[in-house]
């Protein structure tokens, strides 16, 4: 694989930055730049969304034909990597990265015809229904019926951890539309629009008092049958295809790079137990040169996977290493993070209310000059232990890879 450069490779990437340059607000870049959970802001992510899309850039892996963007290896990575300095808000996944894929793989004419082009406008904004009360990482023992009716199904059961569907007009959703002798048989991928009546959305909000994810309750909801992706009963098969994208179509480098070197810079003003600054403690630094290597590590590794994704080949049983690594070196960088900032670190802030005396260890925007980087720290390290538990823990993916790599 060559990784050089080639002039029509910086050619594109000066476009890009011109682009960013001029389309980011400092609004936009500030939801992008200060994120602190998995998704950004509802409406200026969608307000984003549409400048990509008139630039043609919302959908670069799909195909042309679709609205995809004929680019070299080198030009989608490109773009991730000038998206993540740019600090651009991302684009939720949920339609675009995850359904779509599915759709293009699986669906009718019909439903391509029908469904793309809603979700690049925006239109149709998408949910996931996968986990239930009694099935997270293992999916397959889901509960949720879809009972066949002739022309429909009836839906009941109850989805969890649906990420905006308190904003969302369709869902995709694993049903259980017949009971076999093995529980990933009898599973249908269902597509279902979220006004249909006897939904119910029930808010799950955070320790952070955010309401990102939500309960879904369906009680004799109709689905048309049209609305089914894939053979009835073999939705096991469009699910594990989706959930390669979910967890390997990001590039998880290029934020990673732009974190470190925010990393380095606190590290010039945070006073350290030995005195002077963070950055002349041998071991702080050591640990911090340990992840950047890995992080260049990773960014080869998703070069590769991103060539495979680009001729029109799936991750494979590299969506499981890309979250594996991905998720854990995302760990450590808030790790570092966290002890960057030291005590004004702390996710406990009294000066919220009305305490009794002085709040010595407040958040300060003159801490030590790290300012919002050292408020930021503890958001960024308690969002990111989710990392190694959503899209599939990552014991789960371990066990994929012992199975489909190693034939354990």
């Amino acid at each position: 694989m060559n990784i050089a450069w080639t002039a029509q490779d910086n050619a594109f990437r000066q476009e890009v930055i011109q682009f960013f340059e001029r389309e980011l607000t400092d609004e936009l870049r500030n939801a992008g730049r200060f994120m602190t959970s998995v998704y950004g802001d509802h409406e200026l992510c969608l307000r984003w969304q549409r400048k990509l899309l008139a630039q043609g850039w919302l959908a670069p892996s799909w195909p042309v034909e679709s609205g995809g963007c004929d680019w070299s290896v080198a030009q989608h990575y490109i773009f991730a990597q000038e998206k993540a300095y740019a600090g651009a808000p991302p684009v939720s996944p949920m339609g675009i990265q995850m359904c779509a894929p599915a759709l293009i793989a699986f669906g009718t004419a019909e439903q391509k015809t029908f469904f793309l082009p809603r979700m690049l406008s925006g239109e149709h904004f998408w949910c996931q229904g996968y986990s239930e009360p009694g099935a997270g990482s293992d999916l397959a023992a889901l509960n949720m019926t879809a009972v066949d009716e002739g022309d429909t199904f009836v839906c009941n059961g109850s989805k969890l951890w649906s990420t905006h569907a308190h904003v969302a007009n369709w869902v995709f959703c694993l049903v259980r539309t017949s009971r076999e002798d093995r529980p990933q048989k009898g599973i249908t991928f269902l597509l279902i629009e979220m006004g249909s009546p006897g939904i119910d959305v029930r808010p799950i909000v955070s320790l952070t008092g955010e309401h990102i994810q939500n309960e879904i309750i369906f009680t004799d909801v109709r689905v048309p049958k049209t609305n089914a992706v894939g053979k009835i009963g073999a939705g096991w098969t469009v699910a594990k295809y989706l959930l390669e994208f979910e967890r390997g179509g990001a590039a998880y480098a290029p934020l990673m790079h732009v974190r470190l070197r925010e990393l380095r810079q606190l590290a010039l003003q945070a006073p350290s137990d030995q005195g002077g600054c963070l950055a002349d403690d041998p071991l702080f630094m050591s640990r911090l040169a340990d992840v950047e290597c890995q992080v260049n590590a990773l960014e080869l590794y998703e070069l590769e996977t991103l060539s495979r994704l680009t001729r029109g080949e799936s991750p494979g049983a590299s969506a499981s290493v890309l979250k594996i690594l991905g998720t854990e070196l995302q760990q450590a960088v808030t790790e570092l993070g966290l002890d960057a900032a030291g005590h004004y670190s702390t996710a406990f802030q009294p000066q919220a209310g009305h305490p009794g005396g002085p709040v010595l260890r407040a958040h300060r925007s003159d801490a030590f000059s790290g300012g919002r980087a050292a408020a930021l720290a503890p958001l960024r390290y308690f969002n990111e232990r989710a990392g190694t538990i959503y899209a599939g823990s990552n014991e789960i993916q371990r066990n994929i890879l012992a199975k489909t790599v190693l034939g354990l």
